[in-house]
């Protein structure tokens, strides 16, 4: 759902690596990332079909789950907006897989003819957004001295991509280089790599509609296997975020009307240091409340850059003491 873009990048290379490998193999040295081609006989189309499909299925493999937990960029910051990130790294990964092959022969003396093939490099750049705007939660803890958070899984997908080939490290690097130039808002690609409004509305026009998805239904299935007790914890849980959306509707309709702020202290205020006799009927008087927390800008900033509105990053970040994470994960769940 709203990630049309991630889905289709999820299904037709896929699809296309499948076919080359199990039915259509003489036609895999047309999808071969030959630098050497590119070089010395001026082959510029090797390099956008090398760095497209995938020729080994492991690859595929590991690039689509990648695909797959990178797509909540496009939901937060819409489709053309990530397929402007995607082009800009895959143009700048081009520019930087041929300078370190370069550099590589240079220094080192190694020959590097061919590269893996496949949309490596704009994956490989989605690690820095996700390394920096992503929030860190903990899950669970292993000996107790590692922590196991909800990136681990990814940053294990992205490790066995780096082991799968012998040279997959230049694309790493490359790709990591090129997210964090195009990241960088002192070198300003970002507003030279983009993709024009009037391709994204012809894209949205033609191919959307066949890659969208219905937005799934509130009611979550309880899964196979799962004890009475885990059963009876999943309800409560699902009951309690029921309940809480209906507050926070409530709570947002209360503020159009009256033109104020969501009262987040009324939802949470253990998360304000206040005292219980304070709180008659959930109503905090007047002498009781403290001055409000100082928020950092730069916090603001963050959740704003999430899609966030202002008014919600500010009273977020002061009910959670100016804890990103809780706010973060507090927002993005209602």
């Amino acid at each position: 759902d709203k990630a049309p873009l991630s889905k289709s990048l999820l299904l037709v290379p896929s699809a296309i690596s499948i076919l080359l490998t199990l039915l259509f193999q003489h036609y895999q040295k047309f999808f071969a990332y030959n630098l050497q081609a590119v070089k010395e006989d001026f082959q510029i189309w090797r390099l956008v079909c090398g760095r497209t499909i995938c020729l080994d299925l492991k690859d595929t493999f590991c690039s689509s789950l990648l695909i797959y937990n990178f797509r909540i960029f496009e939901r937060r910051y819409g489709s053309r907006k990530f397929s402007s990130f995607l082009l800009g790294a895959w143009m700048l990964s081009a520019l930087f897989d041929l300078l370190l092959v370069e550099i590589t022969q240079y220094i080192f003396g190694i020959t590097i003819n061919s590269l893996p093939s496949g949309f490596l490099g704009p994956v490989f750049a989605l690690f820095v957004p996700f390394y920096s705007s992503i929030p860190r939660v903990q899950v669970t803890q292993v000996l107790g001295h590692f922590s196991i958070t909800n990136k681990s899984l990814v940053y294990i997908l992205g490790l066995q991509l780096l082991t799968s080939g012998s040279y997959i490290w230049i694309l790493a690097l490359s790709g990591l280089i090129s997210g964090i130039c195009y990241n960088s808002s002192i070198l300003k690609v970002h507003r030279i790599l983009c993709v024009p409004r009037w391709v994204a509305k012809i894209f949205s026009w033609t191919l959307e509609p066949v890659f969208s998805s219905a937005e799934p239904t509130n009611e979550v299935r309880v899964g196979m296997g799962a004890t009475v007790d885990i059963q009876r914890q999943q309800r409560m849980e699902l009951l309690d975020r029921q309940i809480m959306m209906s507050q926070v509707a409530q709570m947002r309709r209360q503020r159009q009307q009256q033109g104020g702020m969501i009262n987040w202290n009324r939802l949470f205020p253990p998360l304000r240091h206040r005292h219980n006799a304070n709180y008659q009927d959930h109503r905090p008087s007047e002498q009781g409340i403290p001055p409000p927390t100082e928020v950092s800008e730069e916090q603001v900033a963050r959740l704003m850059e999430m899609g966030f509105s202002r008014g919600d990053a500010l009273e977020a970040l002061r009910a959670s003491n100016n804890d990103l994470n809780v706010a973060t994960n507090f927002l993005l769940q209602h």
